[in-house]
């Protein structure tokens, strides 16, 4: 059918007659309009036997102390990278609340995520400035999103130190105002890179502007987060009230000598069914360190993600997991449960998708990381989450969530485990050559 042969419908009087009237056959309209203007859907469809299924009782159950607060940031793979590294650090050296700076590596992410833009930004600059990949990459300048490669490659580049050496700030814990500016300033940038570019500028001219470029980047991160710092006492009190100091060490001599975890053992493993299983992925466009940690996924089936994680935790280590934690959530109460809010029954309709629908569509992204303390197991087969948030202790049960096998299937799409918990035959895919997925994919 041609384009002047489509007839296109109109909302016309006849039309809307039709939905007065099919609305008026509603059972108990309004009654239920009556309620949901009055309470709001979310009130309106709470289910009351949610807090039975989310009974916060463990069978497996890593000792963790309080929970770390992002505040108005995007920096959560951040935080729940650091609360796994703290929580065997506290272990070992009885320090249960110890907390290490995220400022810290947010400073060097910044100034890193910059460098690799500027590189980006040469290489595609003979791309038309409205191409998908370059609009996609223009739209990431500044943000303070990441992934678990992006946290690994920053600890192992630039170690780690305590959070009172590098405490936060007002630009650490409200992000908006620094990546505006970052964001402003890096898609200027990238205007100027690509006019040198297309006017035959040499390699050393490019070269000349993107190191002053990162140069200003570097100066707008430290007058926002403060410089980061060379050299450290770590001074602590332990758990039985002993002190301790530990003098003149750098960030890299703190990880080495006080964290054992290597991070080349561990692998993002990710179950996104818009996709093959049983396949290596990398995204290269979100790398944040050159010759960093590759950002990979090893997608699985989920049952997978449901393996790896419980016996990770039965082995008294915390797992780092990333999902969709604004779907079927509720702050107050901290329950993640698919079916918390009952809005189906509440409207009378069916908008349930398939988990690789809901990728697709953009209904489903990985929006939020945090890190898995717990886990429930009755046959074999875990029940309910424990999650520790980085949203402070005012959420949840002192900022511990729980959450139902069902929510787990539903809406976490990776999670960060020892290599040592595959099969030999998914071990043996690490070393496959990855398939590139592009910029916008929804694991982004």
């Amino acid at each position: 059918m041609s384009e002047a042969e489509l007839t296109r419908p109109v909302l016309d009087a006849a039309t809307i007659a039709d939905l007065q009237a099919d609305y008026a056959k509603q059972p108990q309209a309004a009654i239920l309009e009556r309620a949901v203007t009055k309470n709001g859907v979310k009130a309106a469809s709470w289910d009351n036997h949610a807090a039975t299924r989310l009974n916060r009782a463990f069978s497996i159950e890593v000792d963790t102390g309080a929970v770390s607060n992002q505040k108005h940031s995007g920096r959560c793979w951040l935080f729940a990278t650091l609360n796994t590294l703290r929580h065997s650090m506290a272990k070992q050296y009885k320090v249960k609340d110890f907390e290490l700076s995220q400022s810290y590596l947010f400073f060097w992410d910044r100034v890193e995520r910059a460098n690799t833009f500027y590189t980006k930004m040469i290489e595609d600059a003979t791309r038309p400035i409205d191409d998908r990949e370059v609009q996609q990459l223009m739209s990431m300048a500044g943000t303070d999103g990441g992934q678990w490669n992006m946290a690994a490659g920053l600890v192992q580049k630039y170690g780690v130190v305590p959070s009172y050496v590098m405490p936060e700030v007002h630009n650490t814990e409200d992000s908006s105002e620094i990546e505006l500016a970052l964001n402003t300033k890096q898609r200027k940038d990238a205007v100027a890179l690509r006019t040198l570019v297309s006017n035959g500028a040499s390699e050393e001219q490019l070269e000349a502007a993107r190191r002053q470029m990162l140069r200003e980047v570097y100066r707008m991160a430290a007058y926002a987060f403060g410089e980061p710092p060379v050299k450290f006492d770590f001074e602590y009190t332990d758990d039985d009230k002993k002190y301790h100091i530990d003098r003149d060490l750098t960030p890299k001599d703190f990880l080495n000598t006080y964290f054992t975890a290597d991070f080349n053992d561990y692998v993002v493993v990710t179950n996104s069914p818009d996709k093959a299983y049983n396949k290596l992925y990398a995204m290269p466009a979100q790398d944040n360190i050159e010759s960093g940690n590759p950002i990979h996924f090893l997608n699985v089936p989920m049952d997978e993600l449901n393996r790896v994680a419980t016996a990770q935790l039965k082995d008294g280590e915390t797992v780092w997991f990333g999902n969709d934690v604004l779907q079927q959530m509720d702050r107050k109460t901290g329950y993640l449960d698919s079916k918390l809010f009952q809005t189906d029954a509440l409207f009378n309709v069916d908008s349930q998708m398939s988990k690789a629908d809901r990728l697709l569509t953009g209904q489903g992204e990985v929006s939020h990381a945090m890190t898995l303390t717990g886990v429930d197991v009755v046959d074999d087969q875990p029940r309910r989450w424990k999650v520790e948030n980085s949203w402070g202790k005012e959420n949840g049960a002192d900022g511990y969530f729980v959450m139902s096998a069902d929510w787990f299937n539903d809406y976490v799409y990776e999670v960060v485990v020892n290599k040592k918990y595959l099969t030999p035959d998914q071990q043996a895919l690490l070393t496959s050559t990855p398939t590139i997925l592009p910029s916008w994919d929804p694991l982004a």
